[in-house]
């Protein structure tokens, strides 16, 4: 209450365009921009396949999650949300996922919420999603957000609409309990849908005005697509799209873009997500460094001065010609070391007389 939440901290000391923008768009599906990641699927079939032979099974899924919290770690304002026209830090990294229990029409949905620091390796990340999914995929075990959601949903229709009018009106005014906010799928910094397990492409997906999800990312199937190496072949490669829906009020669009780039590079080189990020907080350089466009012009004058540096052979337009020349260059410089040879001989010969 009063800017006051459990789950976040009231950003202050923000520019006009930043404080403005949540009055001019007040509804999080008014602000919501789409983008898709096309992913090469390359790097990461060499990866799991060199990982498999060590014993270890990672998944698209592992490593797209894996990404995506080191990327909302290291850059914040990812982890930021709106209500009432204030922006909050978020608290905790978390990324909620719906799943099935079995690929068919019958079985329960099941959503859960991973909890990370957003410090973890890979190894750490896949074990705290492998260990719940596996708990609530048990018969017997019932998630924390289906027993919340089951009270409700047994109130008669007008009982269960006047509690969800309470529960919004809490949760905009900071009043929410925080643990159901902790069991709630819509107050987390991502939602992960992925339609690769079904075989479907991807999807750009709304974001919900209830909760505080600011991103929504849903995994299509690989499939094969042509795309051009260097700027020269052709050929052909899998892809993995992911469909991107972001609120565009926690951030402007150039720190977007060096976000989305971000998650490029991580995806490009997933051996980088082996690595602990350190526990003071700090950020590894190379991972939020990248070359300016003046280096690279830089060293592509460097690259030219050298090449002008060196001497231009120019292409023979005679052979013949060439040839000729090359022979009686050959000649004169015979008959030069012949007249040299002469000339010592004759002083040899000289000295010989004068001894004798």
């Amino acid at each position: 209450m009063f800017g006051f939440r459990s789950d976040g901290k009231k950003v202050k000391n923000m520019n006009i365009i930043e404080k403005a923008e949540p009055f001019f768009m007040p509804q999080r599906i008014d602000a919501v921009n789409y983008t898709t990641i096309k992913v090469p699927c390359a790097k990461l079939d060499e990866f799991i396949a060199r990982e498999r032979r060590n014993g270890i099974s990672y998944s698209y899924m592992h490593l797209v999650i894996a990404t995506i919290v080191r990327v909302i770690y290291i850059r914040k304002k990812l982890n930021r949300f709106v209500m009432r026209g204030s922006i909050y830090q978020r608290n905790t990294l978390t990324i909620s996922m719906d799943i099935k229990k079995k690929l068919d029409d019958e079985s329960d949905s099941i959503t859960l919420k991973f909890f990370f620091t957003g410090r973890e390796s890979i190894d750490e990340i896949k074990k705290i999603i492998d260990d719940e999914i596996a708990k609530n995929l048990q018969e017997n075990e019932v998630h924390k957000t289906t027993k919340v959601a089951g009270k409700f949903c047994k109130l008669p229709d007008f009982l269960f609409r006047w509690a969800m009018a309470l529960v919004r009106f809490l949760d905009r005014h900071g009043m929410l309990p925080k643990s159901l906010i902790k069991a709630s799928p819509f107050h987390t910094s991502c939602f992960i849908t992925n339609l690769k397990s079904i075989k479907l492409g991807h999807i750009y997906h709304h974001l919900y005005n209830f909760g505080t999800t600011t991103i929504f990312a849903s995994m299509g199937k690989e499939q094969m697509e042509p795309y051009i190496e260097n700027n020269k072949e052709l050929k052909i490669g899998k892809f993995m799209n992911i469909g991107m829906s972001l609120d565009e009020r926690i951030a402007d669009g150039l720190y977007m873009g060096k976000s989305l780039k971000l998650v490029m590079d991580l995806l490009g080189n997933p051996d980088t997500l082996k690595e602990k990020l350190p526990d003071d907080g700090s950020i590894p350089k190379k991972l939020i460094k990248r070359k300016s466009k003046k280096s690279k012009i830089k060293k592509v004058k460097e690259k030219k001065s050298k090449d002008k540096s060196k001497k231009k052979i120019k292409p023979i337009k005679n052979k013949q010609k060439h040839d000729e020349k090359l022979k009686k260059a050959n000649l004169k410089k015979q008959k030069k070391l012949l007249r040299e040879k002469s000339k010592i001989d004759e002083k040899l010969i000289n000295i010989e007389n004068d001894l004798k």
